[in-house]
Parts: structure tokens; C-alpha cells; sequence
């Protein structure tokens, strides 16, 4: 929200108040609290008539530093508020030294001087500043019409660019930009967004994370060009400033405040095929899909189960159609025997139709209107309620729905929409609707979650879900969205990704092809080698089936040889899992990622690396042509062998069997052998393909995971002379190593490969 009207002048019908000077300091051993005047205090007079604005700094983990900025302090806080895991006590150390106060917590200070003009520094291990909200950094607005809002803007340095803020599929960089932390089911072309994360990611080296699940606003130098603003309509704002000082290291400082990513069942891995949307569809149909994929070739991990599933006007009732699926225990029992997963979809709504809204509306489970009635609309299905998760014994209901899904065979749930959120309704806790529009997807994907864990086992669940806020990371996978069917769709989906992936969530995928409209069969034969290098992959449309040979038979051996690729990638695929699982570095990683210190990869939102070593460039065109940037050193083209070395721009020319798809150097990437799945044995005669730097001395250790995700084997990778050394650890099975581009060699235990 803007608040000015141009540098000098305040908007009509708003009055902004800034922190001026500190007129007090309280000083304990891991915080302190300012008290800042909005005005310059020269007589004891000033005082009085005036506000006063309470600042709090303080550490709830090793290199963030929270501030808490309250102008009333009375205000009523109902709730709900973000899971975060601080520290017992907190903590940080504050130092004084005369006017000086200092909160510094492991490589992160932040300095307030009583002596100068009201300003707050955040400084890194070296001293450099980050960032400071300076003279209007600190304040609180009014507007005639009575809202009260809580601002800070922080400042930007020269050349700073900023990411994140959820999924977003406007620029990747967000300067510039005007963003609202809003719920929204807006699809994938326009400002508004299903993932909405408070929490943005500088190129400076710190990450910002405001602690407010509700609506907030975000001028990312779009009001003062040299600030990032953000503001709430409250009585109080808090945010955290979160120390690097590489991008790496602010994500994993950030998701273990807010929540690391569950580690997917491998299986999740492997090609999804599901029903569509409003297409016409029975067991026959899904059986000549999934009989089609295996005649031709391509392996199938999971088939779900879209929409109507169900019968029409009773979403959710969480019952088959008898008339189209009359033997659901069989149907599912027939599908497992072919060594599928499956996937059905879900909403939190309840259509008046179904049999459950009379039940949920009489237990108390529907949110209701502050009159009493259930509030219900006809947008989406026809008079639908909506479950309130807040209550435990709703949530404990909607389990209960589900489990009889579970126990006929259904493996997971696409836990879809979540974003259309009513404020002008009762929550059974006494939530404030404002601040649960958002928070809303939490609760659902996490019932869900839970459920799944419970009746699965702990790395089992996986979910697709469309719609979270911050922490729900923590429950994969999600994907991005309603997109259409076109190049441009394509990479706004990318975009979309990327800003996801800087904003903490681990593992992300999208509708191969587009969701909307009946792609081209180019556009189709591109995204499905975008799709199966992403984390998941799933064939999804709206009213068009995207089962490949409906785009021809080149599309058959596109979606074939992708394929089997990943799952020959999956040891370091889901080694990279295991990566964001622990550490909250994403699988899917922006270019600015992996390579910060080069400005070149700044703004690159067209290409990504997958895991550490291997980058990957979608290509967006009929004609094959794409443009990749790629960073210093030698890489390898993983399916021609072609060597380049960067940092160099390139335009290249791909068929549809190829894209882009470089590994960079000193990589040592594990290889399954097995190609039909990707949850098979990948210690049965793995090969690993090293990438070598030129220099005399190399050593490199790399762990191929079981499917639980601990070290199956650990292979130590080391350069002796004109000899390259592997040795195995954990295992006595047989290895292949195969050096790019020249020799290779097998056997057990060590294995010694030639170098010239």
C-alpha cells in the first residue's frame, strides 16, 4: 500500500507518523526495547499530545534478528499466528557502549544509536551493512476512514535486487513491483498469486521474513524506489531479518524457523497421468491410458483421479460414482497390480448436495456467518460450505472422510484450491478472519498431511497441493497452478517456480502442457522436457486428455526417453531431495542460487539448475532455438557430450529429444541402471559419471540415499596423477565409473580410471 504522494507530500485522507529519535533504551541480556518518538522532542512539553512507538529487538535463532514494532499494545490477538521454532529463551548477546546499543546473534547485528536520528542498522559478520530502516523506516498510518496500518521500509543498496515473496509469475526480480500477500485462485497470468510467503530473499546476502499471516503489502522499491516497504493494517508489525551470507545459507536459516520440507516417497518421483479435469472418463478409459503408457513404453508411477471422480454438484462427498466407477475397490485393486500409485483430488468444500453438509452443518463444522447461519455461496459448487479446520473435531471429521479412501487403495490426495477464503464469517477458534485468509491452506494441506502419515508412515505422504502460505513447505508437493497451454504459459510457470523456490519450498511442479486449451503438439513436446526435469512431473489438462500419442508419435518417444532419464537420475534426484529436506535448499534452484556472485545469473528466469550439478534450459520455441548462460567453468552436455566452456552466453538449436542440459564441472553424478522406475534399486550396478576439473588435485564425496533417504553408500572421489580413484563405502555391489568423455571401468570396492 502507498502511503505518499510522490517524495514530499503525504496521500489525501492518510497521516503517517515516523520514528524520529529514541527517547529511552531497556536493555536485557538477549533483547532490547526502543521506545521512539514520531517527532523531535527539544522540551519536556513535546512529550505530551504525542505518540509513542515500542520497538523490540530480540533473536529467536542463530542469525535472525527479530523486531517488533507496536503502536497500541491493547489490541486484541486472536490468532492464527505462524509455527515458529525458536530457540528456548532466545538467542544473541546485546552490547551498550553509551548511546549505542547492539543485538548481535551468530554473523548478524543490528545497531540503534540514541545519539543520532531514529535509525536501525542490520550488519553482517564483516561489519558491511545489509540494510537499515533509516529516517522513514519505522512508522504507523492512519486514514480518514479509520484503518490504522503499521509500516517499515528497509533500505535497498545500489544494484540490490530482491526475490521471493511466494509464487509468483510476474518478473522474477521483484523490483519495482507492488505485492499483496493475498490469497488469490487467479491462474498464472496476472499479479495475483496461490502461494502468497511474506518473506523475500536480498541479493545482498540477507533474507527478510514478515511474522504476519494476514494481509500484507509490499512496495519493493515501487513508492521509494530505494526501499522495500511492507505494511499491515494493524496495531503491530513484526519482521526478521535473516543473515547469509550466502542465498543458501538465508534459506536454511529461514526454513528452520518456518519449517523444512518432508522428504517425498521416491515413487512420487516418477510420471504422473491423470484423468483431467472435465473430460468424459470410466475405467475403461483409464485403463486404455494406463495399458497405452505401457504399450508404448513409458513407465507410469502414479494415475490420478481428477474432479468428477465424484458425482456432480456433491464435491466434496468423497464417493465414487457409482455409475461411472461401480467397483472402486476393484478398479483400484487392478490398477496397484500394475505397480501404480494413485492420486484422487480433494477440496476443503462441501457441496449442499452432498450428504455431508446436512452431517458437517449439524456437528458444527462449516464456518459459519457472524449471524449463526453457514455461510455458503454458489461460486465453484453449487451452495458449498467450507470446513473449518480451526476446530480440532472438524479436522478429526475431514480425516475420518478420507481414511475409507485410503484403505480401498488411494495412496495420496491433490489437495486443491483453499485460496477462496471469506473474511465476513466466524471461526470456531475465534480467528480473525483476516488474518486466516491466508492461513487457511496451512491447516487444510496439514490435516491432510497428517492423515497421510498416520495411515502410510512417516515418508510416505506426499500431497499436490495448490495453495499455502509460509511454513507449508512442509508438506510437498505443490504445484503451480491453472496455466494455459502456450509457450508463454510455460515460462510464467517457470517464473513462478523459481520465486517459489527462493521463498523456502523444497520440491514444485506443473501442468506438463498447460492446464487450459489443447496445446500444440510443439508446446506439448517441450514442456513434457520441462516437466520431467522438474521435481514431479504430471500430464494434467482441463477439458483435453494429455496422454502423449494424442500429439503424435514423436511426442510418444519425447515423453518415453525423458522418461527413463529421470528415473536414471534419480539417485542424485533424490539426493538433492534429501538435501532440501535437511537443509531447506530447494531442489529446483534459481541460477543466483548456485552461483551469487555472479551478476550474470542474477536475473536469469529461464533456466535453473537442477540439484547442485546440473543446469537445465526449458526451450521455449518451435524452432528449438534457446539462449543459455552458462557460468564459469567447463561443462558437459549430458546427452551429446558436448564440452563448453563458460562463462559464455550461447544460443543453441535443440530437437524435441533434446534441450539444454549441462553438467557442471567437478560434478559426480550417480546413475541408476534400472530405467523402468524410480524407486528401484540404485545400488544395482550404478554408474557414476565424473565430470573432472582440470586441476592436479580433485576429490569429491558422493552418497547414492536408500528410499528412506540415509547413505545406501558413499563413494569418495579423489585425482592421483593421471588416475582417477573411487571408493566405495558402505558396499560391496559392483560400481561402474565412467569418466566424460574419455574412459571407464567397473568392478567392486575401488575402481581406477585413466585420466589420458
Amino acid at each position: 500500500m502507498k502511503f505518499t504522494n510522490g517524495f514530499w507530500r503525504i496521500r489525501d485522507g492518510v497521516q503517517v507518523a515516523y520514528a524520529t529519535e529514541a527517547r529511552d533504551v531497556r536493555v536485557e541480556s538477549k533483547r532490547f526495547t526502543a521506545y521512539a518518538s514520531v517527532q523531535k522532542v527539544t522540551r519536556r512539553g513535546d512529550t505530551l499530545n504525542a505518540p509513542l512507538l515500542t520497538v523490540e529487538c530480540f533473536s529467536p535463532a542463530e542469525g535472525v534478528i527479530g523486531v517488533r514494532v507496536t503502536h497500541h499494545a491493547g489490541k486484541r490477538r486472536p490468532g492464527p499466528d505462524f509455527a515458529l521454532a525458536a530457540e528456548p529463551g532466545g538467542a544473541g548477546e546485546v552490547r551498550r557502549d553509551g548511546a549505542v546499543t547492539e543485538l548481535t546473534s551468530g554473523p548478524l547485528t543490528v545497531r540503534l544509536d540514541r545519539a543520532a536520528p531514529w535509525s536501525l542498522t542490520f550488519h553482517d559478520a564483516d561489519g558491511r551493512e545489509l540494510t537499515r530502516a533509516g529516517r522513514k523506516g519505522t512508522a504507523f498510518a492512519t486514514t480518514d476512514g479509520g484503518a490504522h496500518h503499521v509500516l517499515t521500509q528497509l533500505a535497498l543498496g545500489v544494484g540490490e535486487q530482491v526475490y521471493g515473496l511466494g509464487e509468483r509469475f510476474t518478473p522474477f526480480v521483484k523490483n519495482g513491483q507492488v505485492v499483496d500477500i493475498w490469497q488469490a485462485d487467479g491462474g498464472t497470468s496476472s499479479e495475483q498469486a496461490y502461494k502468497n510467503i511474506p518473506f523475500y530473499l536480498s541479493s545482498r546476502g540477507y533474507g527478510v521474513f514478515v511474522n504476519h499471516p494476514g494481509a500484507v503489502s509490499f512496495e519493493v522499491g515501487s513508492e521509494a524506489v530505494g526501499q522495500v516497504q511492507f505494511s499491515v493494517e494493524d496495531q503491530t508489525l513484526e519482521y526478521y531479518v535473516v543473515a547469509g551470507p550466502t542465498p543458501k545459507d538465508v534459506l536454511t536459516r529461514y526454513t528452520a524457523l518456518t519449517g523444512r520440507p518432508a522428504l517425498p516417497p521416491a515413487w512420487s518421483f516418477g510420471l504422473w497421468l491423470t484423468t483431467s479435469f472435465t473430460t468424459d472418463y470410466d475405467e475403461q478409459t483409464v485403463t486404455s491410458f494406463v495399458d497405452g503408457m505401457a504399450e508404448r513404453g513409458i513407465p507410469l508411477s502414479v494415475f490420478h483421479f481428477d474432479c468428477f471422480w465424484m458425482r456432480e454438484y456433491q464435491w466434496c462427498d468423497f464417493e465414487w460414482d457409482p455409475e461411472v466407477f461401480p467397483d472402486p475397490e476393484g478398479m483400484l485393486a487392478r490398477l496397484k497390480a500394475k505397480g501404480l500409485k494413485v492420486s484422487a483430488w480433494i477440496n476443503p468444500y462441501i457441496a449442499q448436495k452432498s450428504p455431508l453438509f446436512e452431517e458437517a452443518a449439524a456437528l458444527g463444522h462449516l464456518v459459519r456467518r457472524p449471524d449463526g447461519d453457514v455461510w455458503q455461496w454458489d461460486l465453484w459448487q453449487a451452495g458449498m460450505g467450507l470446513v473449518d479446520f480451526t476446530s480440532p473435531d472438524a479436522r478429526a471429521w475431514f480425516q475420518s472422510k478420507l481414511k475409507p479412501l485410503l484403505d480401498q487403495g488411494v495412496d495420496c490426495f491433490k489437495t486443491d484450491f483453499g485460496e477462496r477464503i471469506p473474511t465476513d464469517v466466524v471461526w470456531h477458534d475465534g480467528s480473525d478472519p483476516e488474518r486466516m485468509h491466508n492461513y487457511y491452506t496451512h491447516l487444510y494441506n496439514q490435516t491432510v498431511f497428517e492423515l497421510l502419515e498416520k495411515e502410510r508412515g512417516q515418508g510416505e505422504a506426499v500431497l499436490f497441493a495448490r495453495s499455502a502460505t509460509a511454513g507449508g513447505q512442509q508438506y510437498p508437493v505443490h504445484w503451480g497452478g491453472d496455466c494455459w497451454s502456450s509457450f508463454e504459459a510455460m515460462s510464467e510457470s517457470l517464473r513462478g517456480g523459481l520465486s517459489l523456490s527462493l521463498s523456502g519450498f523444497g520440491f514444485w511442479s506443473h501442468d506438463i502442457g498447460g492446464f487450459e486449451g489443447t496445446p500444440d503438439p510443439a508446446v506439448f513436446k517441450r514442456w513434457l522436457a520441462f516437466g520431467l526435469l522438474s521435481s514431479h512431473s504430471r500430464l494434467h489438462g482441463s477439458s483435453s486428455y494429455r496422454v502423449p500419442w494424442a500429439f503424435g508419435e514423436e511426442a510418444v518417444d519425447v515423453a518415453r526417453r525423458f522418461t527413463l532419464l529421470k528415473h536414471r537420475l534419480m539417485p542424485y534426484l533424490y539426493g538433492a531431495s534429501v538435501e532440501a529436506h535437511r537443509t531447506g535448499v530447494p531442489v529446483m534452484r534459481p541460477m543466483v542460487l548456485e552461483f551469487p556472485h555472479d551478476p550474470a545469473c542474477r536475473p536469469l528466469d529461464r533456466q535453473y539448475m537442477l540439484g547442485a550439478d546440473l543446469l537445465v534450459a526449458p526451450v521455449f520455441s518451435e524452432d528449438g532455438e534457446v539462449e543459455v548462460y552458462l557460468p564459469e567453468g567447463t561443462w558437459t552436455h549430458l546427452l551429446s557430450g558436448e564440452r563448453v566452456t563458460g562463462p559464455a552466453w550461447r544460443t543453441e538449436r535443440h530437437g524435441y529429444d533434446s534441450l539444454p542440459l549441462y553438467v557442471r564441472e567437478g560434478a559426480v553424478l550417480p546413475l541408476a541402471t534400472d530405467d523402468q522406475r524410480p524407486d528401484g534399486d540404485w545400488l544395482d550396478d550404478p554408474v557414476l559419471l565424473v565430470h573432472p576439473p582440470a586441476a592436479a588435485t580433485y576429490t569429491r564425496q558422493v552418497a547414492v540415499p536408500d528410499l528412506t533417504g540415509a547413505p545406501a553408500a558413499v563413494f569418495h572421489v579423489r585425482r592421483e596423477g593421471d588416475l582417477l580413484r573411487v571408493t566405495a563405502e558402505g558396499t560391496d555391489r559392483p560400481f561402474t565409473v565412467r569418466v566424460a568423455g574419455r574412459a571407464s571401468a567397473g568392478g567392486t570396492g575401488e575402481v581406477t580410471v585413466p585420466l589420458h
